[in-house]
């Protein structure tokens, strides 16, 4: 069974592939180009998980991370951050700060699919092995 995902991206490029490789491999997309979009898409639709640029326009990622875990309707929606911050200690900001995963830009279109349904529960994984 095919997961819902939001992904929050402002670069059209990078949110177009991100919703290529996802939608090719079963699941469905749901796409805000901002912060406060992403938001207010993700306590309308409840996505199974959502995937979050960092550095966007009206809410960066960890607004975005902070509005959603005050709100307990989105409370307990996973979030991976997709940033292109790659320093070391970023992951470690990143996890602390709650988010449920990491992963650094540019992605890798071949691994991408399986590092992102790792945060899923099984049942919602498309990828072979």
């Amino acid at each position: 069974m095919p997961a819902r995902i939001l992904v929050i991206e402002d670069n059209a490029a990078n949110l177009e592939l991100v919703r290529y490789l996802l939608s090719f491999s079963g699941h469905t997309v749901l796409e805000a180009s901002n912060g406060e979009l992403g938001v207010e898409v993700a306590l309308r639709e409840l996505p199974d998980l959502i995937v979050c640029d960092l550095q966007m326009p009206r809410m960066d990622g960890y607004q975005v991370l902070d509005a959603l875990r005050r709100h307990p309707a989105g409370a307990a929606i996973p979030i991976v951050a997709v940033t292109a911050f790659s320093m070391p200690n970023d992951r470690q900001k990143v996890m602390t700060a709650g988010f449920n995963g990491y992963l650094s830009k540019p992605i890798e279109p071949e691994l991408f699919v399986g590092q992102i349904e790792a945060f899923l529960p099984a049942a919602l994984r498309t990828a072979r092995v």
